[in-house]
């Protein structure tokens, strides 16, 4: 138990550490999305830079598990669509359903891997990152664009969207670098490497400021299906596909942890762009992040 909590009560902290200073509006109510934008373009991508970079990458094992990540995904998605066929959801509504079962939030994420796993960890989980959000704008998007019928797809702008996604290009630079054997400037290396120190906390604090409980006061059997889909179906599904590519220790581990994250915090973003939903997607987001604290402290004990 003392295990689980030193991995877990930190990362709990932090998040609603972010909550209270959005409520307590410090600094300022203008300085979290800002603080946001600069984790997610220059913090984060720092930490994948430097982590695939510097990293020591076993093919064997990476393969397998981004396979059952990404197996994962899709199962949850055929899932929903069927069970939609029965409950016939509001299309729009469907759209935040979907993205609440499948979707999942980056900062948690590497910061729990992080510390159960430290660096080797870190490194298995950026890969993971890299191939999981090509596959789930792929999806998402195309779920939009069949349910909702608006035209709104277009190739070219979700090539422009995925080459513009600072996460997949920093795990892009720091993989060229390794592979490619590219000798960094240590100055250059460790710079990168005291800016990615910050970008763990920034990220987690992001999270925080993103909950939004105003949005909880009324229940839906759509926020219940994406929440359950999320955090009970999609462990599960990961565990069957973990063990069908013989995945052990680790990288078992991380498949399950990857599985048990909320959905993403910029989920909203999406569903205001295509025309989805956005109140019950923010309920969706809310509930999940915080009841995947719940799930998490029975999970992480049995890994």
């Amino acid at each position: 138990m003392n295990y689980v909590l030193g991995a877990l009560l930190p990362i709990c902290l932090i998040i609603f550490a972010g909550y209270a200073f959005k409520h307590a509006k410090f600094p300022s109510t203008d300085f979290w999305p800002k603080m946001d934008k600069f984790t997610y373009y220059v913090l984060m991508p720092s930490l994948l830079v430097y982590e695939l970079a510097v990293a020591k990458i076993d093919l064997t094992y990476t393969v397998t598990l981004v396979l059952t990540s990404l197996g994962g995904i899709f199962t949850i998605l055929v899932i929903l669509v069927l069970l939609n066929k029965i409950l016939h959801f509001e299309h729009r509504a469907f759209t935040s359903i979907v993205q609440g079962g499948i979707r999942f939030n980056t900062y948690v994420f590497l910061a729990l891997v992080s510390a159960v796993y430290g660096k080797e960890g870190l490194v298995l989980a950026a890969i993971v990152i890299a191939f999981a959000i090509p596959f789930l704008n792929i999806l998402c998007i195309s779920i939009f664009a069949i349910y909702l019928r608006e035209d709104r797809f277009s190739l070219m702008a979700f090539l422009k969207t995925i080459l513009k996604n600072p996460l997949i290009g920093a795990c892009a630079i720091g993989g060229l670098i390794n592979a490619g054997g590219i000798e960094v400037p240590l100055f250059l290396l460790k710079s990168v490497a005291i800016v990615s120190h910050a970008a763990l906390p920034m990220g987690l604090l992001s999270v925080g400021v993103g909950l939004e409980l105003k949005y909880l006061k009324e229940a839906k059997k759509e926020l219940v299906v994406s929440t359950v889909a999320k955090l009970v179906l999609f462990p599960m599904i990961a565990y069957g596909f973990a063990l069908l590519f013989g995945l052990s220790g680790m990288s078992l581990s991380i498949a399950i942890i990857f599985a048990s994250m909320p959905t993403a915090t910029s989920a909203h973003i999406l569903a205001r762009e295509l025309g989805g939903d956005v109140s019950l997607m923010a309920s969706i987001t809310t509930l999940e992040t915080l009841t995947c604290v719940g799930t998490l402290f029975l999970i992480v004990p049995l890994l």
